[in-house]
């Protein structure tokens, strides 16, 4: 069963890359206490992703900010080696947190993982957006299919953010 609006996130793990190479971090550590707007994509360099999807929540990184966004965050069903590439490409400044979530376990235990396997790329996540504070979803939009990205956008999740907080 997916997590929807008013549900805790589930404690898990995430991948993130250190100054020192991949570490962990958890769920607690990345949302405990702060406001954070948190997307995932199917998969870093797939068009939509790419070209879109990142893109967008970079341009409007600024507005996020000032409307108290304290962290934006992505997730991601690849392995952080790939995110970190990915990331330099996409993300200037490393203005967005990437969460390696290589297994999909966090994306599995709140119900938003899909399955890509015809199309060639296994468990990955569907595409979404969510606003989160102190650990509890306030806003939740998932993408019907995965290429489609605006129920996700940037654009939407910021006009959401004066109701949803």
């Amino acid at each position: 069963m997916a997590i929807k609006v008013g549900d805790k996130l589930p404690d898990g793990k995430f991948t993130v890359m250190g100054s020192d190479g991949p570490a962990q971090t958890s769920v607690s550590d990345v949302f405990a206490g702060k406001k954070v707007a948190l997307f995932a994509v199917p998969g870093a360099y797939t068009p939509t992703c790419h070209l879109k999807h990142m893109p967008g929540f970079v341009q409007r990184f600024d507005e996020l900010k000032a409307k108290g966004i304290d962290t934006v965050a992505c997730v991601a069903v690849n392995d952080i080696f790939v995110l970190d590439h990915w990331s330099s490409e996409v993300n200037p400044g490393g203005k967005i947190l990437i969460l390696s979530d290589g297994s999909a376990d966090f994306t599995k235990s709140i119900g938003l993982d899909i399955d890509l396997g015809s199309r060639g790329f296994g468990t990955r996540s569907k595409r979404y957006a969510m606003l989160v504070d102190d650990g509890v979803v306030k806003t939740l939009n998932v993408e019907d299919i995965p290429p489609d990205h605006d129920k996700s956008s940037a654009e939407t999740l910021c006009s959401l953010i004066d109701r949803a907080l």
